[in-house]
C-alpha cells in the first residue's frame, strides 16, 4: 500500500520516537513510490531524511523540543498562529476541530490538541488529492506564519512546512 505524502509529513513532524527509527527505511521506500509529488517535494522528503538519519533518536528528540516546545511562534498547534493562547475564540475552535475529527473516528493522542500539524495532516492523508489540498488551505494561514518563523531560523522543519503550505496555496489558487 503507497502511503500519501500527508501520511508521511505527518509522522516527519510527529516527536521522533522508536518507531520512526526502525522504519525509515520504510518511510524511505514511501517517499520513492509517491506518484502525487513534484521532483521538489521528493527532494524535500529526501532531504529531511537524510537529516534524520545523520542524529541520533536523543538528538531528534531534543532538537524537535527546542524547535517545537520552547519557541511558540514553531508551535505546531495551528490555533495559536491565528488566534493566541489566551484568545477567548481558541476554545471553541479547538472544540469545534474535536468534533469535527470525532464525526470521522479520528482523535488527537492523549493530551495532544486537535489542531496539532501532524493530526491534521493524517485527516488530509485519508482523503482524496483535491479534498486533502483544499482541506489544508483552511490551515494556509496558519502553516504560513510558522512556515516563515521556521525558514528566519533555518531550522530544518522548514521545507517540510514550506511543502505542505504550498499544497495548501495551489489548491487556493485553484479555487
Amino acid at each position: 500500500m503507497e502511503m500519501k505524502e500527508y501520511m508521511v509529513l505527518s509522522r516527519l513532524l510527529d516527536y521522533p520516537d522508536d518507531e520512526l527509527m526502525k522504519n525509515l527505511e520504510l518511510v524511505e521506500e514511501a517517499v520513492e513510490s509517491l506518484s502525487s509529488v513534484t521532483d521538489y517535494e521528493r527532494t524535500v522528503l529526501r532531504d529531511f531524511l537524510i537529516y534524520v538519519k545523520s542524529k541520533t533518536l536523543v538528538e531528534l528528540q531534543g532538537e524537535y523540543v527546542d524547535t517545537f516546545d520552547m519557541v511558540p511562534n514553531h508551535s505546531l498547534h495551528l490555533t495559536h498562529h491565528l488566534l493566541g493562547d489566551d484568545n477567548k475564540d481558541r476554545g471553541p475552535a479547538l472544540i469545534e476541530l474535536t468534533e469535527y475529527f470525532k464525526g470521522l473516528d479520528l482523535q488527537a493522542k492523549e493530551g495532544e490538541l486537535p489542531d496539532y500539524l501532524p493530526l491534521i495532516l493524517e485527516y488530509a492523508a485519508v482523503l482524496n488529492k483535491e479534498d486533502s489540498d483544499a482541506f489544508l488551505t483552511q490551515a494556509t494561514p496558519a502553516i504560513a506564519i510558522l512556515a516563515k518563523s521556521l525558514k528566519k531560523v533555518k531550522s530544518p522543519y522548514a521545507p517540510l512546512i514550506h511543502f505542505i503550505e504550498c499544497r495548501g496555496g495551489a489548491a487556493q489558487q485553484a479555487a
